[in-house]
């Protein structure tokens, strides 16, 4: 996980109200491998092992991941690039659930962006640079306008959420939403810029 990432975070328990204090023990080159995140309100921890994050609420049961059994298929990725609509500049930009097997390959594309890979499934990955990878439990403990563009497979986010946690201009794109996803992120203030198959684009215009 890389450091800046820390500056974003929020306390799962205690709401966006509530930032977290990194307790680093291990550090390399901005990465933070181990240590723990903490909440000065409800002095609850969270974990940072092998640079992977747990933010879940408590109560926390164990995780079991397994890598995929085959790379990301580069045209998949390539489609995702583009549905995200981030070509250039810093910032960070989030996978969230099996989605999130792009985030290697997304990260080789955009060098200065920092890719935010939120599924169980990452835990077990190697770590690398300009990937941060976590769990979480249905809200999201960042910060608003923490993303340039958010990227989700089915139910892992409302869409209420994601709009919550990318800025304005951004994107939201999500694969198999729910049948009501368009309508909630319209009334989020998104307008809707793509639903084709079994995806929906949509760009964040409040503010």
């Amino acid at each position: 996980m890389h450091i800046l990432l820390t500056d974003r975070l929020t306390c799962p328990r205690c709401g966006p109200d509530f930032g977290l204090i990194l307790l680093a023990k291990r550090l390399v080159e901005r990465q933070v491998l181990d240590g723990a995140l903490g909440c000065s309100n409800c002095r609850d921890q969270f974990p940072v092992e092998g640079g992977f994050v747990d933010l879940r609420p408590p109560p926390r049961d164990p995780l079991t991941a397994t890598l995929p059994a085959t790379d990301p298929d580069v045209e998949a990725t390539n489609r995702l690039a583009a549905l995200l609509g981030v070509s250039e500049g810093s910032g960070n930009v989030a996978l969230l659930g099996s989605v999130s097997v792009h985030a290697g390959a997304l990260a080789d594309r955009l060098p200065e962006i920092e890719v935010v890979a939120v599924d169980a499934a990452t835990q077990v990955e190697a770590e690398r640079e300009r990937v941060s990878r976590l769990v979480t439990g249905v809200a999201l403990p960042f910060q608003p306008w923490t993303f340039r563009a958010l990227a989700a497979v089915g139910d892992a986010v409302a869409p209420e959420e994601a709009v919550r946690v990318v800025g304005r201009g951004g994107r939201i794109v999500m694969e198999r939403p729910a049948p009501a996803a368009t309508v909630q992120l319209e009334r989020a203030g998104c307008r809707i810029l793509l639903q084709e198959g079994d995806w929906v684009v949509a760009l964040r215009e409040n503010t």
